[in-house]
């Protein structure tokens, strides 16, 4: 197939190239996307899971940044800037820079992008004894890391790339004139505290520096909270801790304020961790700074339990939340094993997403069935949840079925005929599906007169409170290393992660501007399925088609619809006749009027 080749002349057109060119990329093409500057080689490090790339001349990227500044000065507003308006524009800070073979390094704002004429200095962790012995410890200028790592022969070295994360030679910010702070924002994680600890004592140790202030609530508290010192002796052992110590809000994005409150302060180094919400919020203060023109540099380390965030392997918190979710299954597979006809019910964090259930289902294997948000599932009918349900208790006597707190939500809606609301950060407000279910499985039998033992666990608090296992301690470390490396270095405007096991510089809008999912066409949902032997639910469409139509055709005029509450910490449901009734452990119901 001959090359097509597609122009590059600015970057306002730079968001729409990288889909041009993943979608070529998708249809097997070996097309090229031609910039105006600089050029690649590129060599394969054999056996790896990194491609690396080279710059013919590394002053050329500084050269390409200095270019950009124009275009996007000129483009800027005198509006006051927010999170959606900033976030939705992505396509004014995408930098790309045309490689060998089809690669396009999709690179990270620059301090040197507003302020060309900055000096540089000499990364004092040449001179640091403990990293004396490590080979080639600093990171080259054109060391790239591909984002697709799975190639054809036809195809190699196609596609986006991102600047590796870690130590340069050369930094742009004296350890005596840093003042750096950090705040977290959003929901708890495990994992928080480490992040904080590790940007601290990297700060300290490795660059030394000592003017270093924690924000308190989350991004209110730049312009309505004090701030705290912080210093290796403060943070020694807060790893040993769930939650945060700097407390967390939802929420309070004002950027003008935020932003005063930096300049004001004489912050010039900005350490954000939170989700996709507050990833918006780290783009829009860079905006605001890059309008001011002050030398500050903003980054921002990924956080969501859920493990929805796009492009990096996995969030910080997602290994110690599936190993607390498992320990949740394991007591229900415990109750349900030991009583009669025993259902374990464990409801998972996973508002979008089924990362969560879907792991902890696999390390467990003794789940029967994984309900995610991912894949609709239905009640009643063949290849429904109850048939398998009563298929199930007969064959083995008990069942534990995990669900995630995002499934089901559109079969709840049709049946309370509601939907949520929003949060303060954006998110949609679920229904409680796992009492829901709990309701619906009682009715179900107590209607086929057979009793269940049904225990139910939610154990999403308790998860999101613990402190960090093994696995995310060292994790949060390398994160919180890769962000202050890349803030010495003068990047900003960007985001950490490890894309394909190598630590990377990641445009912010690539993590923002999509939400990831489980693919339910993948060999790791199909591993589930194998594990299980659950219903696949792929009626699901033709099933609430059916039902909607005879709903229809009943009776014009609509019952009540049932709802749900609890008393004493048993389910409660309300029939048409407006009479409570509990439906207890036991499965007997019992009227309340």
């Amino acid at each position: 197939m001959a090359a097509s080749h597609l122009g590059c002349s600015g970057p306002a057109q730079g968001a729409e190239l990288v889909d041009r060119l993943e979608h070529r990329k998708s249809l097997g093409s070996s097309s090229r996307v031609h910039c105006s500057h600089s050029s690649f080689s590129s060599s394969f490090r054999a056996g790896g899971h990194s491609r690396r790339l080279r710059l013919s001349s590394p002053g050329l990227v500084r050269h390409r940044r200095r270019k950009l500044v124009s275009a996007s000065k000129n483009s800027s507003s005198n509006s006051s800037p927010s999170m959606d308006s900033a976030s939705s524009n992505p396509s004014s800070d995408v930098k790309l820079v045309n490689g060998a073979n089809g690669a396009v390094l999709e690179d990270v704002p620059h301090v040197t992008d507003w302020l060309p004429d900055l000096p540089t200095y000499a990364n004092p962790l040449k001179h640091n004894p403990a990293y004396v012995a490590v080979k080639q410890y600093f990171v080259d200028e054109d060391a790239m890391v591909a984002k697709d790592i799975v190639v054809t022969l036809k195809t190699p070295g196609e596609g986006i790339h991102f600047r590796r994360a870690g130590p340069r030679e050369q930094i742009y910010f004296k350890a005596d004139e840093v003042r750096a702070c950090i705040v977290t924002c959003g929901g708890l994680c495990p994992g928080l505290n480490t992040v904080i600890r590790e940007i601290v004592c990297g700060l300290w140790t490795q660059y030394g520096v000592r003017d270093i202030l924690g924000i308190e609530a989350g991004y209110k508290g730049f312009y309505s909270r004090n701030t705290r010192p912080l210093n290796p002796k403060v943070v020694n052992d807060i790893h040993k801790r769930g939650g945060t110590i700097l407390g967390t809000s939802r929420g309070g994005s004002d950027i003008n304020k935020i932003v005063s409150s930096i300049v004001d302060r004489g912050i010039n180094q900005v350490y954000i961790i939170g989700g996709d919400g507050t990833q918006k919020g780290v783009n829009a203060i860079y905006e605001e700074i890059r309008k001011r023109g002050v030398k500050v540099a903003v980054a921002g380390i990924p956080k969501t339990i859920d493990n929805d965030i796009a492009v990096i392997d996995k969030s910080f918190g997602f290994d110690s939340a599936v190993e607390e979710a498992q320990r949740a299954i394991d007591a229900a597979h415990t109750e349900a094993e030991s009583a009669e006809n025993g259902v374990g019910l464990v409801k998972l964090m996973g508002r979008y997403t089924g990362y969560i259930a879907m792991y902890a289902t696999l390390a467990s294997r003794d789940v029967d069935c994984c309900l995610i948000p991912e894949v609709p599932f239905y009640l009643e009918g063949k290849g429904g949840l109850y048939s398998f349900v009563e298929k199930r208790l007969r064959e083995n006597g008990h069942l534990v079925l995990v669900v995630a707190e995002g499934a089901g939500q559109e079969l709840m809606a049709q049946s309370f005929k509601e939907t949520g609301g929003l949060d303060a950060s954006g998110n949609k407000l679920l229904m409680d599906v796992g009492q829901w279910l709990c309701s619906k499985l009682k009715d179900h039998f107590t209607e086929k007169k057979e009793i269940i033992n049904l225990k139910y666990i939610d154990p999403t608090y308790m998860i999101r409170a613990i402190r960090s296992n093994a696995s995310d301690n060292v994790y949060c470390t390398l994160l919180a290393h890769s962000a202050i490396h890349g803030a010495m270095a003068g990047y900003t405007g960007f985001t950490v992660g490890p894309v394909n096991n190598r630590h990377a510089y990641i445009p912010i809008h690539r993590v923002t501007e999509k939400q990831r999912h489980v693919n339910i066409t993948d060999r790791m949902w199909a591993r589930l399925l194998s594990s299980t032997n659950q219903p696949d639910f792929l009626k699901y469409d033709k099933v609430m088609d059916a039902k909607r139509k005879k709903e229809a055709a009943s009776t014009p005029a609509e019952s009540p619809p049932a709802s749900i509450g609890t008393v004493g910490g048993e389910h409660t449901a309300t029939p048409e006749n407006g009479i409570p009734r509990r439906v207890g452990l036991s499965g007997v119901t019992e009227n309340l009027g």
